[in-house]
């Protein structure tokens, strides 16, 4: 079943991601501190539904025995949310997550793993569509600006601030990622369900402070009922992060590049919704990680 989870991640994250960027206003210096309070009241919500309709006693300590891993994801989530009002979607997605192979490699290093020949190609082929394509991204946006070919607009240009924000994404959610592996797979340090509502609880106490310090020290509007997009967001990254969790509880190293490649569906629905454009090549990068995912699956049925 842990394919199916990441797959089912991968294509709700990919979902939050075109939200993500559709609700960021370079004009409103806030609006990822008003994303950080709608990702976690939905958060809130669907972790108190949860337990409720299953039954489950949420032990509080949890939340501290869970914190290193959910500080990680809300801090590289943050950043991530920051940088989005300065760079393509496109762009920043593939950056992002290419965490997946870091998370990769640091469970292989630490860990002893036995992976087939099957497995081993798919997580490279998969890996190497998703780092190729934030390449390609990046050489075909320099073009058209020193070509002056395009007219883009000015929160999408490139310059080093708005590239270190998917690089440091993707290393602190490389590191979250690597420590839920520990704590859901290699050490069952936690289950699934404590590790999921520890989470969601941790990101909405955080929305809370967030919107205590947007309303009252900053005395900023925010009117929950003109945020949908932002709320569609939310239910994304909440749907994912429910499939997630036992995605990674039950094979960690292959689950996390997998669920990586979400960046290919976030480019493919930037294109579609956002107009941003795709050559040729990166339509063959595409199909190139199509066909790693399909060569996991493979895998997880022999």
């Amino acid at each position: 079943m842990w394919f199916l989870f990441s797959l089912l991640t991968a294509f709700a994250w990919g979902g939050a991601d075109l939200f993500y960027k559709k609700g960021s206003d370079p004009h409103d210096r806030y609006s990822h501190i008003k994303i950080v309070i709608m990702v976690g009241l939905v958060m809130g919500i669907h972790g108190t539904a949860y337990m409720l309709l299953k039954g489950l006693h949420f032990n509080p300590v949890d939340m501290l025995r869970y914190l290193p891993v959910s500080a990680l994801y809300i801090l590289s989530m943050a950043i991530g949310y920051f940088g989005l009002r300065y760079i393509e979607l496109s762009i920043s997605s593939p950056v992002q997550n290419s965490s997946g192979a870091i998370t990769a490699i640091l469970l292989y290093v630490f860990f002893t793993h036995d992976l087939g020949a099957l497995q081993i190609i798919g997580v490279a082929v998969v890996t190497f569509g998703v780092v190729g394509l934030a390449v390609l991204e990046k050489r075909s946006e320099r073009a058209a600006l020193g070509a002056g070919a395009a007219q883009i607009d000015a929160k999408y240009q490139i310059g080093f601030m708005a590239i270190l924000f998917p690089i440091l994404y993707c290393l602190i959610d490389g590191l979250g990622t690597f420590a839920d592996g520990i704590y859901l797979d290699e050490l069952k340090l936690i289950s699934e369900d404590a590790a999921l509502l520890a989470y969601e609880f941790t990101f909405f106490i955080c929305a809370v402070f967030a919107y205590i310090y947007l309303k009252f020290i900053k005395k900023e509007r925010f009117n929950l009922l003109q945020e949908r997009i932002k709320g569609y967001a939310a239910i994304f990254e909440t749907t994912g992060q429910f499939f997630y969790v036992f995605a990674m509880s039950s094979n960690a190293i292959i689950s996390a590049p997998l669920i990586a490649s979400y960046s290919i569906f976030s480019v493919i629905l930037s294109r579609i919704f956002l107009k941003e454009r795709l050559s040729k090549l990166q339509y063959g990068v595409i199909v190139l990680v199509m066909i790693g995912i399909a060569l996991l699956g493979i895998a997880d049925e022999l």
